[in-house]
């Protein structure tokens, strides 16, 4: 309705949030020689701890997410960023690999349910007819953390060690967790049946997935995000190839990287809520031919545009895919949000171990090639599963998803 303004310093807490945990889950990416040589390991094996951290999220989000149904929402994503803060801290003091692998599947098991309940928080929190709105406020915290997060984080741990940045990470969330507690306001669980036992909430939650355009959503989501984490997880020694880039010369392309992204996301924006095939399908064919470019070895000036390039496409897709999980069942929101979750850390983890095994066999040259055809390939999907991302949302049918999703 008319007049009635978006919760702003409650959104940005959200989205200063999912900052932090996508800055600490996307960390290693810029790391990998540090921590390679501080804990002598390969920078292949580091790159597992993206796949490590996302099996465990995606194994643990929708029995987790059913356990917690009838916790306060408020309260629970409190719980997921405080267990969030001591996992960081144990992280940053690891005395070994192991220890820091064990405290980062820490953080994946709160990992699944901070991704699930932030969407239908969001939506609660925003007016009839801007919930994209509000959820692209919310997921510029994504876009922020590739802005900001990780090539500052990359830079500081460059300059002063990896130790340094991760700790940063648990102070950083430690703040978070105190602005949540003083500006999120209270939210009951929504209203069901008391009686239900927990193996029907799972059953729910896994059931969901008979949605068509649910399926649909999950499938495009996974295919999306194997193709762009088997090469964006091992970008360090891919310019470190193509163009010669380390050191701080990473850092910025890491920035450029993010902030193209950023404005992407400022600039489709507007049309989640309205529009949402089209933008879709451009963002994931501009992603798949900048990926593409990065094969050979272009040199300094042409690797680093096709890396804005993809930056520029791919960081403004999930603000569409955030919003699609809530809108393809406006009935079951927190059940859509979690096997999403699940979908995304799936290709999170799957994307990460192909990368490792392509750069073991020293393949490196060609997971740009892999990578633009499992994006390419989603691009397709989204042309076809026409249900997931429409070409026009009316604003009848935003009255009709809203009010579902009061009910």
């Amino acid at each position: 309705m008319r007049g009635v303004r978006l919760n702003r310093p409650a959104l940005v807490v959200l989205g200063t949030s999912t900052f932090c945990y996508v800055t600490a889950e996307t960390l290693p990416v810029g790391l990998l020689p540090q921590i390679s040589a501080g804990l002598d390991v390969t920078e292949a094996q580091v790159g597992l701890l993206l796949t490590s951290y996302a099996v465990v999220a995606a194994v643990s989000t929708i029995p987790l997410t059913a356990l917690t149904m009838r916790l306060p929402r408020h309260s629970l994503l409190a719980a997921t960023v405080a267990v969030f803060v001591v996992s960081q801290a144990a992280a940053a003091l690891a005395p070994t690999f192991l220890v820091l692998v064990l405290s980062r599947l820490v953080c994946a098991l709160a990992h699944g349910v901070f991704w699930s309940v932030i969407g239908p928080i969001t939506a609660r929190l925003a007016p009839p007819g801007q919930v994209g709105r509000a959820t692209s406020l919310v997921f510029i915290g994504n876009s922020l953390a590739i802005v900001l997060g990780v090539p500052l984080g990359t830079a500081l741990g460059q300059w002063l060690g990896w130790r340094l940045s991760i700790g940063l990470m648990a102070v950083a969330g430690a703040v978070c967790l105190v602005a949540l507690l003083l500006l999120l306001p209270p939210m009951q669980p929504l209203p069901r049946d008391r009686e239900a036992a927990l193996g029907n909430r799972l059953r729910d939650a896994v059931l969901i997935l008979r949605n068509g355009r649910v399926t649909g959503l999950c499938v495009i989501t996974v295919v999306l995000v194997v193709g762009h984490f088997a090469a964006y997880t091992y970008i360090a020694p891919l310019v470190r190839r193509d163009a010669g880039l380390d050191g701080a010369a990473l850092s910025a392309l890491l920035l450029g990287y993010g902030a193209v992204g950023l404005i992407g996301n400022f600039v489709v924006g507007r049309f989640v809520d309205r529009r949402p095939g089209p933008f879709v399908i451009g963002l994931t064919a501009a992603a798949a031919g900048s990926m593409v470019l990065l094969a050979p070895v272009l040199g300094p000036a042409a690797t680093i545009a096709a890396v804005l390039v993809w930056g520029g496409a791919f960081n403004a897709i999930p603000v569409f895919l955030g919003s699609a999980a809530l809108r393809v069942a406006p009935a079951a929101r927190d059940a859509a949000s979690a096997v999403y979750v699940v979908a995304f850390q799936i290709g999170i983890g799957s994307g990460a171990f192909v990368g490792e095994r392509f750069v073991s066999a020293g393949r490196l040259g060609t997971l740009p090639v892999l990578g633009a055809g499992f994006v390419l390939l989603a691009c397709v999907l989204v042309a076809c599963w026409r249900g997931v991302f429409p070409a026009r949302i009316s604003s009848e049918e935003h009255h009709r998803t809203e009010a579902a999703a009061l009910h």
